[in-house]
């Protein structure tokens, strides 16, 4: 009998490779995987497509399948199975959300990225060997092309790629962000320079948790009010320092940073691994229970994030603007904030219904 034992993934050196007795059913998710560590994706980004080619692995193993048999009607069946499975763990099917999802069901953005790591493989394959067919079914045409595709002399000719049509309608929800008391309160809670320093840099600079957490020392300008970021793909940006971060920031390296050797700006302050640098399990510790002490249920890292993008919307600051000072590749997820911006959005409208009531 096969089971999900047979399978997993582990870490081998540099490489994320599935292992367990059926991991030789599965030579090319493996070669795939060496693929794209060779290509200087992050590891992280390695690991998150390892596992969901180990889930698609499983499921092809309890359907008596291989690599070999994946036909388009193969993925669609995957497509479905994955619609139809069950987190474990979570409440039955009687327990919805305030929109009416399921909560033990996987959400869209899952099911797509499990079906892009799928995709992304077999563009693989036919790579290495031309005469093998794709089963993966063609879509309609991206609405837009990629930073690299619009480089070089003749980028502005460049045409979207296909989208694959093995992807589930994604509904677009505006992000959650704080009103100025939720603010107010979540930034009272913290009793720490380092905590204050890591809230003031999302909040006020823009950052990302993960862009936060690899900040080093030498990235930070206190005099000059910079800020060297390393962003998603490793795309370095330089971002203006608040002043008051900058004080903050200022005393906490001066009085609270525990004497170490590592180079990170942020490290753990007490504990047995005093002085290493802070990671993200732990940013997430700190998030949850300034959450309970504050109040503030939807005072998460990023939900600052987004209400810093929100009020440059509400400033009125320019689109081009906002998308460099939060690291955006392409400036349709930016203009996002505009729409979160209600305030702006409703003076923009009591204006626009003056002029028509004042015209003959």
């Amino acid at each position: 009998m096969r089971t999900d034992t047979d399978l997993w993934l582990e870490r081998d050196g540099e490489y994320w490779t599935l292992g367990g007795p059926g991991a030789t059913d599965f030579a090319v998710v493996n070669e795939y995987l060496s693929y794209l560590a060779d290509r200087n994706y992050s590891p992280r980004t390695v690991r998150a497509y390892g596992f969901d080619l180990l889930n698609f692995a499983r499921w092809l193993r309890a359907s008596d399948l291989t690599v070999a048999m994946i036909t388009t009607d193969v993925l669609l069946q995957y497509l479905a199975a994955c619609r139809q499975a069950q987190i474990p763990g979570r409440p039955g099917p009687n327990v919805v959300s305030l929109q009416g999802q399921r909560l033990d069901r996987y959400a869209t953005t899952t099911i797509n990225r499990r079906m892009a790591a799928i995709s992304s493989m077999f563009i693989f394959l036919t790579m290495r060997d031309p005469d093998l067919k794709n089963p993966v079914p063609k879509g309609r045409e991206a609405r837009r092309i990629t930073a690299a595709e619009r480089t070089g002399l003749l980028g502005h000719l460049a045409r979207p790629k296909p989208r694959s049509a093995l992807r589930l309608r994604e509904p677009r929800r505006l992000p959650r962000t704080l009103s100025r008391q939720e603010t107010t309160d979540l930034l009272n809670s913290l009793r720490t320079w380092r905590d204050r320093a890591i809230a003031g840099l999302m909040l006020f600079c823009g950052l990302r948790s993960c862009e936060v957490l690899a900040l080093q020392i030498k990235d930070v300008d206190i005099g000059g009010r910079w800020l060297l970021v390393s962003g998603k793909g490793s795309k370095e940006r330089r971002v203006p320092l608040d002043r008051d971060v900058a004080g903050v920031i200022q005393t906490y390296l001066l009085a609270e940073r525990p004497e170490t050797s590592s180079r990170t700006l942020f490290v753990v302050a007490k504990g047995p691994t005093r002085g290493a640098p802070l990671t993200a399990a732990g940013l997430r510790t700190i998030f949850r229970y300034h959450r309970v002490q504050s109040g503030v249920v939807a005072g998460n890292a990023h939900a600052l994030r987004h209400t810093f993008g929100t009020a440059l919307a509400e400033a009125g600051v320019d689109l081009a603007v906002m998308q460099a000072l939060l690291g955006h590749t392409h400036v349709d997820t930016t203009a996002r904030y505009i729409h979160l911006a209600p305030a702006h959005v409703k003076a923009e409208y009591d204006a626009a219904r003056n002029r028509q009531r004042t015209t003959p």
